[in-house]
């Protein structure tokens, strides 16, 4: 797949970041709240919010362009430790969203392995996500790249349906 570009991006690119996560988030995941998700966007992918996690050293965000059209974006948090296990050295994918019309197509695969190439170079022992545990299509994605279940979490969002606060911690040993 080389229509494939994983860009990773700075405080220049918010209004790209904003617009591509908004439009992969509501392909998705506007079923899980009350409002439809608006409370979520508005915390999580306004440009407000996203300069600020885009300033942070430690948060490396990247847009997925699939020939050439914006079709994801991912963060990965350099420095997490993963909860629970001592003083690893590893590396968090705190958010993989791609549009409905990317999804299945083998792009997520691609990231994948470039997160891995990341890892390895910035000397990572281990990556991690938490995923929703009602998300059979991305646990069963995950499992198939190798990350496996070794916990779980709870979402205390209000708004959020309680059938969907539920997620499983994911870890890949590198």
């Amino acid at each position: 797949m080389s229509d494939i570009e994983i860009k990773r991006i700075g405080v220049a690119d918010v209004t790209a970041l904003s617009e591509i996560a908004v439009h992969a988030y509501c392909d998705h995941y506007k079923y899980l709240w009350y409002d439809e998700g608006k409370w979520y966007i508005e915390k999580c992918f306004s440009k407000e919010n996203l300069l600020h996690e885009l300033k942070d050293a430690d948060a490396w965000f990247f847009i997925i362009y699939h020939s050439k059209e914006a079709v994801g974006f991912l963060k990965l948090n350099i420095n997490t430790p993963f909860p629970g296990e001592g003083n690893i050295n590893a590396l968090e994918l705190e958010r993989i969203y791609l549009t409905r019309s990317a999804s299945r197509k083998g792009i997520g695969k691609k990231i994948i392995d470039y997160i891995s190439n990341i890892a390895t170079e910035n000397d990572k022992k281990l990556i991690w996500l938490k995923t929703m545990d009602s998300s059979t299509y991305a646990i069963e994605f995950y499992k198939k790249m190798k990350l496996e279940i070794c916990g779980t979490a709870h979402l205390n969002f209000e708004i959020m349906k309680p059938e969907y606060r539920g997620m499983y911690i994911m870890k890949k040993m590198l």
